[in-house]
C-alpha cells in the first residue's frame, strides 16, 4: 500500500488523455520542455556573469590595497 506501480500509472495516463486530449498533452509537454531549457540557459548565463565579475572584483581589491599602502606611506613621511 502506498506505492504506485505500472498499472496505476497507465490508468492515470488514460484519464489525462481523456480529459485533455492528445494535442493538449503534447502542448503541455512542449511547454514544459521549453521551460526547463530556458531555466538551464538562465543558470548558465548567471554562472558566466559571475565569472566575468570575479576579475573585476579582484582588480578593485588590489586598487584598494594600493590606496591603503599609499596612505600609510604618506602618514609615515609626515611623522
Amino acid at each position: 500500500m502506498g506505492s504506485i506501480g505500472a498499472p496505476e500509472l497507465i490508468v492515470i495516463a488514460l484519464i489525462a488523455l481523456l480529459l485533455f486530449g492528445a494535442g493538449r498533452i503534447a502542448d503541455i509537454g512542449k511547454g514544459l520542455g521549453q521551460g526547463i531549457k530556458n531555466f538551464k540557459q538562465g543558470l548558465k548565463e548567471a554562472g558566466d556573469e559571475d565569472e566575468d565579475e570575479k576579475p573585476a572584483k579582484a582588480e578593485k581589491s588590489e586598487k584598494a590595497e594600493k590606496k591603503k599602502e599609499a596612505k600609510k606611506e604618506e602618514a609615515a613621511e609626515e611623522a
